[in-house]
């Protein structure tokens, strides 16, 4: 089922937000006493035009839907702040920004996200409870089992969502099905299209398995003698999701079940703020880097700079720079991790280890594209290949760049990873993160890490 299939969100995105946007422009304007001129009605037609492509990419009617009403409002306001940012550098590039009245535009900026999110909130409230019968369309769930149930229960979870099931048709027998049912089962295949035509059912979804095919084909043609619309609910749900949605290939529709969540605009998101970020804190820690350069220099013969081979994205083997805090520098087929009170730590080395100053380089590395500030530990190559054997997903976490820290070391799975069961806790964080990502995330993940490194946690 697309979002147009839902009345409400389908009238807030195709007619009452663009509305909201230009209409709380018009209104600022007569409120300051500034004329409503051509270049206003200009102003008014880019921000329809961006506002609508970028709300399409961050889809806050996602969260909408889930319930999760913070997220939403995150959403709203991201998507406003990203469609202001554009508006401001067109307006600079083009000259357009001396024809605005500064407070004009500014308050508009400021009150526009609250004053979609009052209006979205005050029409979610009014459609919470419908109350009148023909507003709320019967559904059928064709298939008695775990992924009907779930599906079934989100409906009752949603009365925004105006649908009612009615029931299930299944032709096994009770005991074959699950025992956390709340409706009732209405009967065999063979009497849904009566059923359907009996009591004018709006939405029928079949939520059957792909062995079952003949019987799927058989019941839709039953069903071409319906006005009902028919939904195929995939049994994708077997399967360790990781960000499942649906996507066309040249107009052929698929659905990706194990998919990099750095796609899209989330991909321009996630590289824009790792530059950023980088840079600023290139920058700012540049002297720091000089002192420890030569303090690494000065206390033990060999490089600065210990170069090892890693895995990036997509298993692509990558260079990552370290300050050199060991004797050793192990990159072969063996690579021995660093334990407590090892011997191949020179004596900088243990500083620069306990306090992570010996990852500093790898900004370079971030800047340069092969790493990610936040995301996945990168592991020595001779790691990865002794632990992909051994600990099922593993190689997932390579379907984005390595981070510099990540959600499985502020979790406390920083350093060494000296049983199995400590790395299985480590990847499973890491496929987490990739199934739940947000900038917020990130940044959350960037303060936790302050804390964790100046509490000096699992370093040696």
């Amino acid at each position: 089922m697309t979002v147009n299939d839902i009345p409400l969100i389908s009238f807030f995105q195709r007619v009452l937000d663009p509305l909201i946007i230009m209409g709380t422009l018009y209104l600022f304007s007569m409120l300051f006493a500034e004329p409503f001129t051509g270049y206003s009605l200009v102003l008014m037609i880019l921000a329809f035009f961006i506002s609508s492509s970028v709300y399409q990419y961050v889809d806050p009617y996602r969260t909408w839907r889930s319930g999760r009403m913070m997220a939403y409002a995150r959403d709203i306001v991201v998507g406003w702040v990203v469609t202001a940012l554009i508006l401001v550098f067109l307006g600079s590039v083009s000259g357009l920004s001396y024809h605005y009245d500064e407070n004009v535009v500014l308050v508009w900026f400021a009150a526009t996200p609250f004053v979609l999110l009052a209006s979205h909130l005050a029409a979610r409230k009014l459609g919470s409870d419908p109350n009148k019968d023909s507003e709320v369309r019967s559904v059928l769930i064709i298939g008695a089992n775990d992924v009907g149930v779930k599906f079934a229960n989100t409906i009752d979870r949603f009365p925004n969502l105006y649908m009612k099931v009615c029931g299930f048709f299944d032709d096994r027998t009770d005991e074959r099905q699950p025992r956390n049912m709340r409706h009732p089962v209405l009967g065999t295949m063979d009497d849904i299209a009566a059923y359907v035509r009996q009591h004018q059912i709006k939405m029928i979804f079949i939520s059957q398995p792909i062995s079952a095919q003949p019987r799927i084909r058989r019941l839709l043609d039953e069903l071409q003698d319906t006005t009902a619309s028919v939904y195929f609910l995939p049994d994708i749900y077997v399967f360790d999701l990781m960000q499942a949605r649906f996507d066309n290939v040249g107009g052929m529709p698929v659905i990706a079940i194990c998919e990099s969540p750095f796609t899209g605009f989330n991909s321009l998101v996630k590289r824009s703020s790792d530059i950023v970020l980088a840079a600023l804190i290139t920058l700012a820690l540049v002297p720091v880097m000089a002192v420890i350069a030569a303090a690494v220099r000065i206390s033990s013969p060999g490089p600065v700079i210990f170069r090892q081979r890693r895995y990036g994205l997509y298993g692509e083997e990558i260079i990552v720079y370290k300050f050199r805090s060991m004797t050793v520098a192990e990159d072969g087929a063996q690579v021995v991790q660093a334990k407590k009170n090892d011997q191949r730590v020179t004596r900088i080395g243990a500083f620069l280890r306990k306090s992570s100053l010996d990852e500093l380089p790898q900004f370079i590395n971030v800047l340069q594209g092969r790493m990610s500030i936040v995301g996945p530990r990168p592991h020595a190559v001779a790691h990865n290949e002794q632990y992909r054997k051994l600990i099922k997903g593993y190689m997932l976490r390579h379907k984005v760049k390595p981070g510099i820290t990540g959600w499985a070391q502020v979790n406390g799975l920083r350093g060494e990873t000296e049983t199995l069961d400590k790395m299985e806790a480590r990847i499973r964080y890491d496929l987490d993160y990739l199934r739940n990502w947000s900038l917020w995330m990130d940044l959350w993940i960037v303060v936790r890490t302050v804390k964790v490194v100046a509490a000096r946690e699992n370093a040696h």
